[in-house]
């Protein structure tokens, strides 16, 4: 399996066409066998019949197939071993890819907390749930900024190196009836003021849980509050109190619990 750079621009399928080619022909066959069709496998990877039937043929001398009559081949298990080292290559290539390479030239957004130049070395922390970059170099983790940026705005930043520490939030969920069964006349105002408190963000989902939520005197942070919006909040480090109608609620915990978000849910009815 590839360890470096080097040996992960080595893969043995990408080598040659000719290599790609037979690890193709020999997936075909795996799929289709013992009934195998020269023509299909041609029109699967666009190459001709005859290019096919030859490949075959040198697959076969080469003991990685077993033909068994007209149109009848299996691969054998010197093919199998063949192609599941063939694909350990190329899942080493693609991690190379993917880690080293299109990981090294990926962007990610951050709003500046300091004048940033071009090409500067930055430190990136959570703040208030949005990546900030700070000239230099003193947190744990660090990136090179590709644009300019005063403080306040917007800066580009990409070549990364460590973690960006934080801690993921927790989201208190509050289930407010419907209006059939009290809307949010049924919910205790002051039991709803005194947990917005504690929490960095306040969501509603559903008309019944705005106007809770209005009913308490509270400022709404996200009033069309979704499932995926109040987990990711909670992702980047901030406590969320989502009040959410009963038939909206199990969104939002499904969501989180999938997510692996801490939450509970507090019945405020009185």
């Amino acid at each position: 399996m590839p360890t470096n750079a080097d040996e992960a621009g080595r893969a043995g399928v990408l080598e040659s066409k000719r290599n790609a080619t037979r690890y193709q022909i020999l997936v075909e066959v795996a799929e289709r066998q013992p009934a195998v069709s020269q023509r299909e496998i041609a029109d699967a990877i666009g190459v001709t019949a005859q290019a096919v039937s030859e490949y075959l043929g040198d697959l076969a001398e080469e003991g990685y197939v077993a033909k068994h009559g007209r149109g009848r081949y299996e691969v054998t298990k010197e093919g199998v071993d063949w192609l599941l080292s063939q694909t350990d290559d190329l899942r080493g290539f693609i991690r190379h890819v993917t880690e080293d390479v299109i990981g090294r030239v990926e962007v990610e957004t951050a709003v500046a907390t300091t004048e940033i130049a071009a090409d500067e070395t930055v430190s990136l922390t959570m703040r208030d749930g949005v990546l900030s970059a700070t000239a230099g170099e003193a947190g744990s983790a660090t990136a090179v900024a590709i644009t300019d940026a005063e403080p306040g705005q917007d800066v580009g930043v990409t070549e990364f190196e460590g973690l960006v520490e934080h801690e993921v939030g927790s989201v208190t969920a509050v289930s407010v009836p419907g209006v059939q069964r009290g809307g949010s006349s049924a919910v205790d105002p002051t039991t709803v003021t005194d947990l917005a408190e504690g929490h960095d963000l306040v969501a509603t989902a559903g008309t019944e849980a705005l106007a809770t939520a209005r009913a308490a005197g509270i400022d709404i942070d996200i009033r069309f509050a979704t499932a995926p919006a109040v987990r990711e909040a909670a992702t980047k480090g901030l406590d969320v109190l989502v009040l959410a109608t009963a038939d909206l609620l199990s969104a939002h915990t499904d969501e989180l619990r999938q997510g692996g978000i801490g939450y509970e849910v507090v019945d405020v009815g009185s």
